[in-house]
């Protein structure tokens, strides 16, 4: 049974001034909590119903705890409690751009929603993208609901926080692709093999102090009917841009 104490603790960590006061994150669900067992993640605890205990192996360094269903709810961050919940360490990665000179990286320049930080962190997963750089006002990477929409892919990614324009500056990359809509055309433009992909905002885009880091616009081409429909598309999703962009780079 689960103390007061803990479920005051675990519900803390919903909240990101505890999750950075104890570098604690929480992850959720019977897909994603099995997958960081068995990753980099150091997992330090494990609350579970019994027939998800049976079924998953469970490294000795990572305490369990057996708790029924509804005292599952009660830490729960889903609408419909999973299973399991893990307390995970937040993982420390370096930014290297050095390291980063010959692959390709993706960028978000105050990125708000965490379906769509999840979601992009999983397409980054997908196409093998190593690193995802954040502007520091970007939601947080350890947000329980951008954990949940990762899907396991925030085992896999280093995540970064830092000041874009300060980070360009600095490092001056040859190629910084930036997704405008005044941007050339992805599919007939001629593509870098490295460098890295900019993706702003939902609503705002990219701000004006991060374009002038850019060196090339890019822009995915609208093929809306707009006569039929009665109204052209007037943008796309972050996620589903970041999705078309990171297809077009590796198929070439």
């Amino acid at each position: 049974m689960l103390s007061k104490n803990q479920i005051k603790f675990v519900n803390s960590l919903k909240q990101k001034k505890y999750r950075e006061e104890h570098q604690l994150f929480i992850a959720e669900g019977a897909k994603i909590v099995p997958e960081l067992l068995n990753s980099r993640i150091v997992v330090k605890q494990v609350f579970a119903t019994s027939e998800f205990l049976r079924a998953h192996q469970i490294g000795k360094d990572t305490e369990r705890f057996e708790i029924k269903e509804a005292e599952l709810e009660r830490i729960s961050t889903l609408m419909t409690a999973n299973e399991a919940l893990a307390l995970c360490e937040i993982p420390v990665y370096t930014l290297d751009p050095e390291a980063m000179k010959n692959e390709l990286t993706l960028v978000l320049d105050d990125i708000k929603d965490p379906g769509n930080l999840g979601t992009i962190i999983r397409i980054a997963d997908w196409f093998g993208i190593s690193n995802v750089i954040c502007s520091n006002d970007s939601v947080d990477v350890f947000n329980p609901k951008v954990v949940q929409a990762t899907m396991g892919s925030i085992a896999r990614i280093n995540v970064h926080y830092t000041d874009l324009v300060e980070f360009f500056k600095t490092n001056a990359p040859v190629h910084v692709m930036g997704a405008l809509l005044e941007g050339e055309n992805i599919y007939t433009k001629q593509l870098p093999d490295s460098g890295f992909i900019v993706i702003g905002n939902e609503s705002k885009g990219i701000s004006e102090a991060v374009q002038q880091s850019i060196t090339d616009k890019i822009s995915i081409p609208s093929f809306s009917h707009e006569q039929a429909v009665g109204g052209e598309a007037e943008s796309l999703n972050a996620a589903i841009a970041t999705a078309i962009i990171c297809s077009e780079f590796r198929r070439r």
